[in-house]
C-alpha cells in the first residue's frame, strides 16, 4: 500500500517560483514519507485549467480535464498546495479550484501549505487566508506553512527555506501516520470472518 500525495500549484508563469516551491516541498515530503511507505506523486498545474474553471463556475459542469483533476484530489491521502500572492491573498485561480470542489472532498486530508511573493511582507497570507480556507473545507492544515519570497531562492537563504520545508514535511508525515493508525483502530471487526473467542466473551462478563 502506498501514500498518494497530490500537489496543487497555482503558478501563472512557466517556469514559476510557485512551482519551484511546490517541487521543493514535494521532494521533502516524499523523503519524509518514504521512511514509512511508498509514495505516489501527482501534480496538478492550475494554469492550464483556467478556462475550464471559469466555465465550471458559469455552467456548473466540469470539463473532462477539470473533472480528472478533482478526482485526483478526491483520491489523495494528502495535499501540497502552493499559491502566488496577489493583493495580500491567494490567487483567484487557486481559490477557484477549491471553490468548485464538492462539499466534503477535502475532509480529513492533511494539507501542506505554501505561498510565494516578491517580498516577505506577504508572509501572513498563510495564516490569515490559507489556513482559514482549508479549515473551512474541513481539511487538516499542517502546523508549519512555508512562505518563500524572491530572496529566499538565493544561495544565501536557501538553507533557511530548506529547513522550513523539511520541518513542514516531517509534520505532514507524522499527521499521515496518525491518520492511518486511527483508521485501523476504527475499522469495525467482522465477527463472521474474525469471530470473538468464547473465552474472550466470558472475560467481558
Amino acid at each position: 500500500m502506498s501514500t498518494r500525495l497530490v500537489v496543487v500549484s497555482a503558478g501563472l508563469s512557466n517556469p514559476s517560483s510557485t512551482r519551484v516551491l511546490a517541487d521543493l516541498l514535494t521532494r521533502q515530503a516524499v523523503e519524509a514519507l518514504a521512511a514509512h511507505d511508498e509514495v505516489d506523486v501527482e501534480v496538478i498545474e492550475l494554469r492550464p485549467l483556467a478556462r475550464a474553471l471559469a466555465d465550471r463556475l458559469v455552467t456548473g459542469f466540469p470539463a473532462d480535464e477539470l473533472a480528472r483533476a478533482l478526482d485526483t484530489v478526491r483520491s489523495a491521502d494528502a495535499l501540497v498546495a502552493v499559491t502566488p500572492v496577489f493583493s495580500a491573498s491567494y490567487s483567484g485561480l487557486f481559490k477557484m479550484f477549491f471553490d468548485v470542489m464538492e462539499p466534503g472532498l477535502l475532509e480529513g486530508k492533511p494539507v501542506l501549505m505554501g505561498a510565494t511573493a516578491g517580498t516577505a511582507r506577504h508572509s501572513l497570507v498563510l495564516e490569515h487566508a490559507m489556513r482559514p480556507l482549508f479549515s473551512y473545507l474541513r481539511a487538516v492544515p499542517v502546523p508549519t506553512a512555508v512562505f518563500a519570497a524572491t530572496e529566499d531562492f538565493g544561495s544565501d537563504a536557501a538553507g533557511s527555506l530548506d529547513a522550513r520545508a523539511e520541518r513542514a514535511s516531517r509534520e505532514l508525515a507524522s499527521m499521515l501516520g496518525a491518520t492511518s493508525r486511527l483508521a485501523a483502530e476504527e475499522t469495525p471487526r467482522d465477527t463472521f470472518t474474525d469471530p470473538v473467542p468464547f473465552e474472550e466473551m466470558l472475560g467481558r462478563l
